[in-house]
């Protein structure tokens, strides 16, 4: 500024001097840089030190020595000798005079009447009275600008601007705020300063005499500071002021500019301090600190800084003043500068084949190389200027334009780091096409990118970077053929790594610079197809690859229409994958599959592409296939079997989807089931569990696709199992794994199997050692161990051999599920079906799940394989139901053109066929499942052998011990069988299966079982309280039997759930008995209640509510068949008069009625009438009823 022009500031030397107290320096300045720091120097030399070292008793020596030469040392000595204390109480009492009167100039406490003006007064007065002067008037200063609210002001004051007395001021002022620190802090005095004229000479002044405060200070006055310095008189000052600071502490100048971008102030501060940074290093080898401060402020991850910075750069444009004195040009004047300097020369090396082309343009000039040690500051310098152009909204001027274009149609070496420039400028040039204005330029343009599509085999090669700007001219060039505008905007925002606004329509003139003159549509197929697949390919390698430019294609149908196969490319490209997954892979396989299915147009149905074939999806997975070569190299990465696996199953889940639009034109072939039999899916599932986080989403999407189609391998029972054998337990196994175990082979497995029957030992520390092994290790022991599995069912085989072979037949299952259980149904079949050699297939068993069951029935009662069983059952049952799905979608085309043609109603309306056909299939789904349950319940009923056992041990066990309660015990010994155990685990599927599907339940209790397998199911299925909600609906059925087992599956309910529901629907079947009673006869009485009388003791014991009713019950029901004996003229006193005395003794004693008569009413049965008569012996069972209840509520048991 012109107020400093005569002024001399305090040097970096002088400062550095201060700041270190160096005493040697301090004596090396000359008088002038002296005089502007004695007063600290004085104070220093005269005031009591801290330190009483030797050494600084040296250097005050030295100081006192420098001083004593220096005539203005006396004034400022005489300063220092003021009384400070009364002189800041008399300053304090005018701060408080002043507050009282509002900030009006009134009478001063430190300064009495004026006889002259300031300057002259401060000329006449003594010491005390210059501070008194001094410190009125700055006080009176930092009172207004607390008042101003921020508004900028200029102080006239004669005080300090007098160039006759700025040097006695400052002295003062240095004084007055080193003896006055708590009442003038140095960063309001700084603050004050700014609004005085040369405040910015005294502020440095006083930084100077107290250099430890320079941060402090600079941090004041930059949070003090407006957001946009350049805008207004005070943020122009205001820089210029902590500019000269930093000029006197260069050090600290990027500590400044940090300030500065933490606050989002001043703005202009921290450009001006880069180009004084930028000045004193002359640096060319490297980015420029300029070109690093402004991209890392509009680059950066901090919007705030950003939208701050933008700001500064649209103000700065807009300005009206002198261009020379904005931060802004200057900035942009040494950008070009740095622009300019980098810019390439005329190449005279691979340049020569397109000189040719210029001959026809004799204006156009030849293409420049581009400096490999210039190409980083290049790349640097494009993103800058695209971020300023892109989000500050920097408009560059025609010489800016033209040299940028220049630098981004040169020719970078074949480097990676030319690779990214050439990216850089293409995306540039697609960001801002007003760059291009010119006809000249557009042709230049045009050829610059012909360079490009020539040489971008030749960067590859070179660089031996996959991810070159080949592929992103290809993917952009396939962008505006599809009219994909904002695709290519988005590209162009990700290479930049910035987000720009880029209107559309302003990539007119590039689309068609694309589209007719480098790229047609026919041209981008034909290139695209020959472009090689990426090797490795994984999301470590980034940028545009091949395969973004094949996806687009795909989406666009252009192979389609141009008739192009690609197949060949995707095959090979997911060949060459690997870990992690590249996210592109999956939308390409799903459109690309979607190309397969559905036609471009519906004018040309057969332009598809083709499916992969069977035998390519079969290569893929050698390796995996059964048997001793499972432990061999594969060919092929897991990454590319488990692409193949989703291609495969994603493939015949949309052909599924889309049968009926398929219907019209020639349908694509399925994948045959022979082909899903060989993959080995759940072995590859298992595999990609472990990689979850280096596959992406791809393993979720297998999961989805194998609970829609193969429901059977995603059993929760398979999960839990390999949570354990993938746990801690297999680790440890493999720390134990011996070298016995690796020398197993299937054919010693088979030799101790057959001799299994007269030495047991062998098979079981085979087995023992086949246990250490892991799933994928025990592939090849699979067909041998099912081979010989009926030697198992002999009696005599250890239970120790059994549960080793259930353990590794549910390893096995964790990976080759599909093929075990079709050898395992084989192995369980029947003699005479082994005789016979009947072999079942996977399609034979999903047809029929039934045939699990068709088994030897020795198995039923070997639990550990009864266990095999029932976990096959349930997997193809749920196998089943997707069969059925899948053959109702495939078949819906054939099925409902006749259903429509024949179905024709009265009125000519068709039936709906599909609706008819889904309720067949669920029909068939749940007759199957049903009659699965029958069986099942039936192999829980014991066999005649099994009972004439039982009975003869339980005679044995009454001709020997009398005592009911010992009898009890050895009852419950029995149940400790094998009996039992295959009980509890038919238990537990059939409570799967009817959480599963409720109407399972519904529909099995409906067609009824056995009343003896009640006690077993009410207790063994904890779900089958669920029948308590239909009990009411099969009470109100008309036949007999159904209503005879409601009640029965009621009593057992009531003792297992005493619940208020139960309670409802207890005293609802007492009705309807009631109900019944009146208008059965005789012999329908008789067979309706002889079984149901027993309930109501279970339902008195569970509710003793319901003792009313069932009393009442039970009378009503005695009366009545004695009024029907008493109609055919038979002497039935007795039994009256016993139903009389038991209602009126109803409280007697239980021991009148314990004996032998007691104990087989307990049991059920009934004592030996003396009359065959039916109402007689339902009288018999009355009086049991009552007894027992009588007996219950007595003892309570």
């Amino acid at each position: 500024m012109a107020e400093f022009s005569c002024l001399q500031f305090v040097s970096s030397f002088a400062f550095e001097a201060m700041q270190k107290v160096d005493v040697v320096k301090l004596a090396a300045l000359s008088d002038p840089e002296l005089r502007l720091l004695l007063p600290c120097l004085v104070r220093m030399a005269l005031c009591a030190p801290a330190d009483q070292s030797e050494a600084w008793a040296q250097d005050k020596k030295l100081i006192l020595r420098l001083l004593s030469g220096v005539e203005a040392v006396n004034s400022i000595v005489a300063l220092l000798s003021v009384d400070f204390h009364a002189l800041e109480q008399d300053a304090t009492k005018e701060q408080q005079l002043r507050h009282k009167l509002g900030g009006a100039n009134g009478e001063s406490i430190l300064v009495s009447q004026l006889q002259h003006g300031l300057a002259l007064e401060f000329e006449h007065s003594d010491s005390p009275r210059r501070l008194r002067l001094a410190l009125s008037e700055l006080l009176v200063i930092m009172n207004k600008v607390s008042d101003s609210n921020g508004d900028f002001f200029i102080k006239s004051s004669e005080l300090f601007e007098s160039p006759v007395y700025l040097d006695e001021v400052a002295d003062v002022l240095c004084i007055l705020q080193a003896e006055l620190p708590s009442l003038l802090p140095i960063t309001e005095v700084a603050e004050a300063l700014l609004h005085v004229r040369n405040g910015s000479w005294f502020m440095c002044l006083l930084v100077a005499n107290v250099p430890d405060s320079f941060s402090e200070v600079c941090r004041g006055l930059i949070k003090n500071g407006e957001r946009q310095d350049e805008e207004s008189v005070g943020g122009r000052r205001r820089t210029e002021a902590l500019r000269q600071l930093c000029k006197m502490n260069p050090s600290q100048a990027l500590n400044v500019r940090a300030m500065v971008v933490e606050e989002c102030h001043l703005p202009g501060l921290g450009v001006a301090l880069t180009l004084d940074q930028c000045k004193n290093d002359g640096s060319e080898d490297t980015v420029t600190d300029l070109v690093s401060f402004v991209s890392g402020l509009l680059l950066g991850t901090n919007a705030k800084v950003r939208t701050w910075f933008g700001m500064f750069i649209r103000n700065g444009q807009q300005r009206k003043r002198e261009r020379s004195s904005s931060v802004l040009w200057q900035m942009r004047r040494q950008l070009l500068l740095e622009l300019m300097a980098i810019l390439p020369t005329v190449s005279s090396g691979r340049i020569g084949e397109d000189t040719a082309d210029t001959d026809m343009e004799p204006n156009i000039s030849v293409y420049s190389a581009l400096k490999e040690e210039n190409v980083v500051k290049a790349s640097a310098m494009l993103r800058l200027y695209c971020a300023l152009m892109g989000i500050a909204g920097l408009k560059p001027t025609d010489e800016e334009a033209e040299q940028l274009l220049q630098l981004m149609t040169s020719r970078p070496p074949a480097t990676p780091a030319g690779v990214r420039f050439v990216s850089l400028s293409f995306c540039m040039l697609l960001a801002f096409p007003s760059l291009v204005s010119t006809p000249e330029q557009e042709q230049m343009t045009v050829m610059w990118l012909s360079w490009m599509i020539r040489e971008e085999a030749y960067f590859e090669s070179t660089t031996g970077v996959s991810a070159s700007f080949g592929e992103m001219l290809l993917l952009v060039a396939m962008y505006f053929h599809s009219n994909q505008l904002n695709a290519i905007i988005d590209l162009v925002c990700s290479t930049l790594g910035m987000k720009i606004a880029i209107k559309p329509s302003s990539l007119n003139r590039m689309k068609t610079i694309f589209t007719q003159e480098i790229f047609t549509e026919q041209v981008v197929t034909a290139h695209a197809v020959r472009v090689p697949v990426t090797s490795n390919l994984s999301a470590t390698i980034t940028g545009f690859l091949p395969i973004h430019c094949i996806y687009q294609l795909l989406r666009s149908r252009a192979f389609t229409k141009h008739k192009v196969s690609i197949k060949d490319w995707i095959y090979r490209q997911m060949c060459e994958t690997t870990t992690p997954l590249h996210p592109q892979l999956i939308p390409l396989i799903d459109v690309y599959i979607n190309s397969i299915l559905t036609p471009a147009s519906k004018a040309n149905p057969e332009a598809t592409n083709q499916p992969i074939t069977e035998q390519e999806v079969l290569n893929v997975f050698n390796g995996l296939t059964w048997g001793e070569n499972t432990r061999c190299r594969q060919r092929h990465s897991i990454t590319a079997q488990l692409l193949v696996l989703y291609y495969t199953l994603s493939y015949e889940e949309t052909l599924l989807s889309n049968v009926k639009p398929l219907a019209v034109q020639k349908k694509p072939k399925s994948y045959s089931a022979a082909l899903m039999d060989q993959i080995p899916i759940k072995y590859l599932i298992r595999q990609a569990q472990g990689l979850q986080q280096e596959l992406g989403g791809l393993h979720s999407a297998l999961l989805r696709l194998l609970a829609t189609n193969y429901p059977h391998l995603c059993m929760v029972d398979d999960w839990m199992c390999e949570e354990e054998v993938t746990g801690t337990d297999a680790l440890l196994a493999r720390m134990l794994l011996t070298n016995r175990a690796k020398r197993h082979s299937p054919k010693k497995l088979q030799e101790a199997f057959q001799m299994v029957s007269t030495n047991y030992t062998q098979l079981m520390q085979t087995l023992e050692d086949l246990m250490l092994l892991s799933a994928s290790e025990l592939i090849p022991f699979a067909e041998a161990l099912m081979l010989d599995l009926y030697r198992l069912l002999d009696a005599d085989v250890p239970r120790r051999i059994l549960q080793i072979v259930n353990q590794l037949w549910m390893l096995l299952n964790t990976v080759m599920p599909r093929r075990l259980w079709v050898m395992t149904v084989n192995a369980l079949q029947p003699k005479a079906k082994l005789l016979r050699q009947q072999k079942y297939t996977q399609n034979d068993l999903m047809v029929d799940p039934l045939i699990v069951l068709r088994c030897d029935r020795r198995v039923y009662r070997c639990p550990p394989l009864m266990d095999i069983t029932l976990h096959m059952l349930n997997g193809y049952l749920l196998a089943s139901k997707a069969y059925l799905s899948a053959h109702l979608k495939e078949n819906a085309d054939q099925d409902s053109k006749p259903y429509q043609n024949n179905t024709m109603g009265v009125m000519g309306q068709p039936e709906a066929p599909e609706v008819t056909r889904e309720e067949l299939k669920n029909a068939l789904l749940s007759a199957q499942d049903s009659a699965a349950v029958q069986i099942l319940l039936e192999i829980c009923l014991p066999t005649d052998e099994e009972r004439s056992h039982s009975t003869g041990k339980v005679l044995k066990q009454q001709g020997q011990i009398d005592s009911l309660s010992e009898s009890m015990e050895n009852t419950q010994e029995t149940l400790l069988s094998n009996v039992r155990e295959v009980q509890c685990l038919i238990c537990c599927l059939l409570h799967q299966m009817f959480i599963a599907d409720p109407n399972i339940a519904k529909l099995v209790h409906f067609q009824g079982y056995p009343s003896e397998l009640l006690p077993l199911t009410v207790a063994g299925i904890p779900s089958i309280h669920i029948c308590l909600d239909f009990i009411p609906e099969l009470l109100a059925q008309p036949q007999l039997e159904k209503q005879i087992f409601a009640i029965q599956l009621l009593s057992h309910l009531c003792i297992q759930y005493a619940l208020p529901k139960s309670l409802s629907v207890a005293r609802l079947s007492i009705n309807v008995m009631g109900t019944v009673l009146t208008v059965l006869t005789q012999a329908k009485r008789f067979a309706f209640f002889m079984p149901t009388l027993p309930c109501l003791v279970s339902f008195c014991r569970a509710f003793p509510p319901l003792y009313d009713d069932v009393t009442s019950l039970l009378i009503q029901t005695g009366q009545v068949c004695a009024s029907h004996v008493a109609t055919q003229a038979q002497d039935i006193d007795p039994i009256i008069t016993r139903l009389k005395y038991l209602k009126e003794k109803a409280e007697v004693t239980p021991e009148l009625y314990r004996g032998a008569g007691l104990d087989r009413i307990k049991k059920g049965k009934t004592i030996v009438p003396e009359s065959l008569d039916p109402d007689v012996l339902l009288c018999q069972r009355v009086e049991a009823t009552f007894l027992e209840i009588i007996n219950t509520a007595v003892v309570g048991v």
